[in-house]
């Protein structure tokens, strides 16, 4: 499973298992108990890699008894891309059994999985990396290509290779029929040259982790981009992030965590799981300056803004056997 540096400086010790407490109480860095915020509607978390958690089934039903009741999880065909789907099942399970240990009577999340080669991969994305994702896209419960995009601040993989895998999977996201997450770092202007050089998704796409201003995400909007705000927006500093929230149409945007990664005030430095998501939904209501049935609006656009871009019917690709088989030999020329 991938561990990546992104936000290294926000999560301590991320490859040793943290002290777990089987509950569903948020804490901070210092292990004291934070209140969770009242929200009045479901929210979504449209980023979350459950594969990187120590416990997705604690991290599923925390979700459920705080109110996110809809979740997507990213996959990598370059790391262990069976992984997640061969889990997903128990985890539900499993999540469950800790929900009515808890006395809840409430939904375990629905879960919907996207899978795409991250940037930092790029270099090792081959006919046979993009075979597995072809199938992998053809399952039901896949309902997107991501995260997929051009990351210059570390530069994992050269930049050129980066630049044509991007394509590549831009292409293949279009055979599909499906929707794209995308992730750019340092790499905005390349990142929409890419995009307006090789049509923008008919399903979409969702600029995954926004954390920049408004004039950098402008041109985005008016290509036809989503935008998903995370823990960057409630972070002490990020004026210009929440100025850009203030000014996308509400019909653009979503949540999310980028678990185990970027977990937003008040619980900063922590590890994050999906439940977090209603901090980042209490602020995005803050930052619009609504309260109860205004508040309650809003967040159910958020929510059906993530339901209506991810949690769709089967494309007539993944419906179509052939279709499938004629992208697989184009895949491996076999």
């Amino acid at each position: 499973m991938r561990i990546v540096a992104d936000a290294a400086s926000d999560v301590a010790n991320q490859q040793d298992e943290p002290k777990v407490f089987w509950d569903h109480l948020f804490r901070d860095s210092k292990e004291r108990e934070v209140a969770a915020p009242k929200l009045n509607a479901p929210v979504a978390d449209t980023h979350a890699h459950l594969d990187m958690l120590h416990h997705p089934t604690l991290a599923l039903a925390r979700a459920a008894a705080h109110g996110v009741d809809f979740i997507v999880t990213v996959v990598d065909p370059t790391e262990d891309p069976h992984y997640t789907y061969r889990n997903i099942g128990e985890w539900e399970v499993k999540a469950r059994e800790l929900l009515d240990g808890w006395h809840m009577h409430v939904p375990v999340p629905r879960v919907r999985i996207i899978i795409g080669c991250h940037p930092h991969n790029a270099s090792g994305y081959t006919k046979e990396i993009e075979e597995s994702m072809i199938k992998a896209a053809a399952l039901a419960r896949t309902s997107a290509i991501g995260e997929i995009g051009l990351d210059y601040h570390y530069d994992k993989s050269p930049r050129g290779v980066q630049r044509e895998v991007f394509k590549r999977q831009l292409y293949l996201a279009n055979e599909m029929m499906l929707p794209v997450s995308l992730h750019l770092r340092e790499a905005h202007e390349d990142g929409l040259k890419i995009l307006k050089e090789e049509g923008m998704p008919t399903a979409g796409a969702l600029l995954h982790c926004f954390n920049l201003d408004h004039d950098t995400l402008e041109p985005f909007l008016e290509l036809g981009c989503q935008v998903a705000f995370g823990g960057p927006l409630t972070f002490k500093k990020s004026d210009d992030v929440r100025e850009a929230a203030k000014n996308t149409p509400v019909d653009r945007i979503h949540t999310e965590t980028d678990s185990p990664f970027m977990a937003p005030e008040p619980v900063r430095g922590t590890i994050c799981g999906p439940a977090h998501t209603i901090f980042i939904a209490a602020k995005l209501a803050e930052v619009f300056g609504v309260s109860g049935h205004e508040s309650a609006a809003l967040l159910t656009r958020f929510y059906e803004n993530a339901r209506n871009l991810f949690d769709r019917d089967t494309t007539f690709w993944q419906d179509n056997e052939k279709a499938i088989r004629l992208l697989l030999t184009k895949a491996t020329g076999v």
